[in-house]
């Protein structure tokens, strides 16, 4: 969903005067609807700070800052490298659909190999003139590195690009020990007793980075033939043997993803990488794991609770043992992320956890039983807070000061109340009004440690 995460950045600027001798009688004029909308979209916020801030968030929180629409503007000298599709609407050549092009190919990490350019206006039959003329010298303030390779055999490019990406994951997989049945891909890959007990967890998650990288540029490298294979240099029987060996590569990296606790998201893959696994790398018909959409493992155990395990994929549900592991993988790692929101309330989540992954270890607990509470301590891990607080505290934000705060009800209002009256729209990451906030607690709270840990918990909370 866009919805907060979008802004609109033009040279457009608010003046009142431009409106005057619009009133016609005959309804709104195409000035005053564009004042009208840029002030519903700025507020009280003026044009320089909306800006300033918005571009901030793309470049630095992208998360937060989805989509930019921009009107003239940010091709040259714009650099944000988490840029991924660039929508163009209007008529440019030369130089400037040279500029487009560079800005979106900036890499951002292992898993952008390119940028998406949506041609609305036909533009890319001007691309090889282009390239033509930078050989030239007609664009020689160009990055050689930016424009170098723009333009490829894409059948010759593909094979090579197949052959390479099945050499790293046969690398990849030298390191699993014999048999490579699941119990040694889990023992080499993710942490069976747990992140907590495993002394190698911060190398086997550099491996399961490096798992996941790899698998997905082999099963891209291979959808690149598999739509068009009589281009391909590969033969029938190689291509046969190429797609099963691709097969397995994601099944071990969903099992893996599942097992340790990483996300699983189908919202992360792009919807090409999603076709061309839909239609190339299926060994059966497709089986409906649950009517929800892009539906988690912690999402799974929240609703289904002990029905969840029923509901997992047949490379998931094999043993008990390694389903309980994940779940509780998963787990932790939520409340690993959330803890920054409301850290108090999340150690009384770990603990929890804790107790109830011993319970099952002892076999103190029925596995029914223990998965219905595990499903419990979801729904209130991702609620964020507890159940019972005073009439007057009431937002997510105010909870979690009071959770930090002892439980003073009269203190978490005061600091709430101040908060508010102080922070400057977008304070997040500017020093000086970073600082403004601090101030406003230390004139509240006595002990420097707390100020410390208020502020990082305001940080956190959407709300301040």
């Amino acid at each position: 969903m866009l919805a907060e995460k979008c802004a609109i950045v033009t040279s457009y600027k608010q003046a009142a005067p431009e409106l005057t001798g619009e009133e016609t009688g005959m309804g709104e004029t195409e000035k005053q609807y564009v004042h009208r909308v840029y002030t519903d979209l700025l507020g009280t916020t003026s044009e320089e700070d909306y800006e300033k801030e918005a571009l901030r968030l793309f470049k630095k929180e992208p998360g937060r800052m989805k989509l930019l629409i921009v009107v003239s503007r940010l091709l040259t000298g714009f650099d944000a490298p988490t840029a991924t599709y660039i929508y163009i609407d209007k008529q440019m050549r030369d130089h400037g659909l040279f500029q487009a092009i560079c800005r979106v190919n900036r890499l951002d990490g292992d898993d952008k190999d390119f940028g998406y350019i949506v041609d609305y206006k036909d533009l890319f039959r001007n691309i090889e003139s282009a390239v033509d003329d930078y050989t030239s010298e007609a664009f020689d303030a160009f990055d050689k590195e930016d424009v170098e390779g723009l333009i490829t055999n894409r059948a010759e490019q593909a094979d090579e690009d197949l052959r390479t990406a099945r050499d790293a994951w046969f690398g990849l997989m030298d390191g699993v020990e014999q048999p490579k049945s699941d119990n040694e891909i889990y023992a080499y890959f993710s942490s069976p007793q747990g992140i907590d007990n495993d002394p190698d967890a911060e190398e086997k998650a550099r491996r399961r980075q490096a798992l996941y990288k790899i698998s997905g540029r082999f099963a891209r490298a291979y959808g690149n033939i598999a739509v068009e294979p009589e281009d391909s240099s590969f033969n029938e029987l190689e291509l046969d043997e190429i797609r099963r060996e691709v097969e397995r590569a994601i099944g071990i990296r969903d099992a893996v993803r599942l097992h340790s606790g990483d996300a699983v998201d189908m919202k992360l893959y792009e919807p090409a990488m999603r076709y061309l696994i839909d239609n190339y790398i299926r060994a059966d018909d497709s089986e409906v794991v649950s009517h929800l959409d892009d539906l988690s493992l912690i999402d799974l155990v929240e609703t289904k609770g002990a029905d969840a395990v029923n509901a997992l994929p047949s490379v998931s549900k094999g043993k008990r043992e390694n389903v309980a592991e994940a779940i509780e993988n998963n787990v932790r790692k939520l409340i690993i992320e959330e803890t920054p929101v409301n850290p108090r309330f999340y150690e009384r989540m770990s603990d929890l956890l804790t107790d109830l992954i011993r319970q099952r270890r002892d076999d103190a607990i029925e596995y029914a039983e223990y998965l219905e509470r595990i499903a419990a301590l979801v729904r209130d891990a991702k609620a964020g807070h507890g159940k019972d607080y005073p009439a007057s505290i009431t937002s997510m934000g105010q909870k979690a000061l009071f959770d930090n705060l002892g439980n003073d009800e009269a203190l978490t209002l005061k600091v709430d109340r101040a908060v508010r009256e102080t922070a400057p729209f977008g304070w997040r990451g500017n020093n000086m009004r970073e600082r403004r906030v601090r101030r406003c607690l230390e004139q509240v709270l006595d002990d420097p440690a707390i100020v410390e840990q208020i502020f990082e918990i305001l940080k956190n909370q959407n709300e301040y």
